[in-house]
């Protein structure tokens, strides 16, 4: 049973850090992994409920294509509390009433590691396709650059009978990118740590790190 939280309207107001796409990931233990590009993911440092913190909030495409967010904006709106806090990286999400109270410094389109320019339209992140981020790195260096994403995951073991649910960061930039990334060596090592206890998931595991590097498009 997934834990259910009852759902409040808040108001929020702040100044943008970052501009993020937002994800749904579906996989078959390790196995059909599908991306489903869901709206985008505004991090604020402001106030929310009544308290001044840093936070996120999840808004739609359609809003995001509206109002042109980038890093330095100041604004202002409603949201809801999350009813499922397993299903959902943002803090806040069907936000409403959004208004850009200020217009921060015009996005440096010319940036790169990070790329920090305004984002593109989700059609573009489903064409180019990801890859595995550091954790770390996403925290950090990348944290403001729009090709990176902190995405909501689900991992189906039973088809619907044992699932379990988390978060993680992939990168949908350009493959020269310097800044540190999660290699499938890496994603490997990791995996197999977790399941060498359950026979032929390895084989699994190898295939899918395979197709991480075939199936990715980059520019």
């Amino acid at each position: 049973m997934i834990e259910k939280n009852t759902q409040e309207k808040i108001e929020f107001s702040g100044t943008i850090r970052s501009v993020q796409p937002r994800s749904n990931v579906w996989r078959y233990r390790l196995d059909n992994r599908t991306h489903s590009m869901t709206g985008y993911n505004l991090f604020l440092s402001g106030e929310a409920e009544g308290t001044a913190k840093d936070f996120s909030v999840a808004i739609s495409e359609k809003q995001m294509m509206k109002h042109r967010f980038h890093i330095g904006d100041e604004i202002r709106g409603t949201a809801w509390t999350k009813m499922y806090p397993k299903l959902e990286y943002a803090d806040y999400y069907r936000a409403g009433s959004m208004k850009k109270l200020h217009e921060g410094p015009e996005p440096d389109e010319e940036a790169r590691e990070p790329w920090v320019g305004e984002v593109p339209e989700l059609s573009v992140y489903d064409w180019r396709g990801c890859r595995m981020l550091d954790s770390r790195s996403w925290k950090g260096k990348c944290f403001t650059c729009k090709w990176a994403c902190m995405a909501n995951v689900a991992i189906e073991y039973n088809w619907g009978v044992t699932q379990k649910f988390r978060f993680e960061s992939f990168c949908y930039g350009p493959k020269n990118c310097n800044i540190r990334w999660e290699s499938p060596g890496q994603f490997l090592t990791k995996t197999a740590a977790r399941f060498t206890m359950k026979a032929g998931l390895m084989i699994f595991v190898l295939r899918i790190v395979t197709m991480k590097s075939d199936e990715m498009r980059w520019s």
